[in-house]
C-alpha cells in the first residue's frame, strides 16, 4: 500500500523550522512572507504563517535574529529579519548537530532490527 504523502508543516518540519528558517536567513534578510516562499522553493512546501511567526517572534526574542520595520512601496510596512552573529553561530552549532542527528536516524531506519525485537506475527491481537 503506497504510504500518504508527508505533510512537512504537520510532521518533521515543524520541529525543524528554526533551524530550516535561520539557513534561509543565512541566504539573506526577508520578511517573513518572502522567507516562507524561499522554504516552498527549497521544497519544503508552503509554511503557514501560523508556523511562521511563532518561531521566528522566538528567535528574535532568543537574539537569533533582529527585526526591524520597513516601509512598505504603496502598502502597509513589513518586519524584516536578519540573523544576528549570534545567530549565526547557533546556525553553525545546528547543523553540526544535524548531521550527528541524521546520520544516527539513517542507521536506525536502514538497520535490520535485531533478531530479538523482530514482533511475532501469530501473537498480534493476544493479550
Amino acid at each position: 500500500m503506497p504510504g500518504k504523502p508527508v505533510d512537512w508543516q504537520a510532521g518533521w518540519l515543524r520541529g525543524a523550522l528554526e533551524l530550516a528558517l535561520a539557513a534561509v536567513l543565512a541566504e539573506g534578510d526577508g520578511h517573513g512572507y518572502a522567507l516562507a516562499q524561499r522554504l516552498d522553493e527549497h521544497g519544503f512546501g508552503q509554511v503557514k504563517g501560523a508556523a511562521l511567526y511563532p518561531v521566528l517572534g522566538r528567535m528574535e526574542r532568543d537574539g537569533v535574529v533582529t527585526a526591524n520595520w520597513e516601509p512598505g512601496e504603496g502598502g502597509p510596512g513589513r518586519k524584516v529579519y536578519a540573523l544576528t552573529p549570534a545567530g549565526r553561530d547557533r546556525l553553525g552549532e545546528q547543523r553540526a548537530e544535524w548531521a550527528r542527528f541524521s546520520v544516527l536516524m539513517h542507521g536506525l531506519l536502514t538497520e535490520a532490527p535485531p533478531v530479538a525485537h523482530v514482533p511475532d506475527r501469530s501473537l498480534q491481537g493476544e493479550r
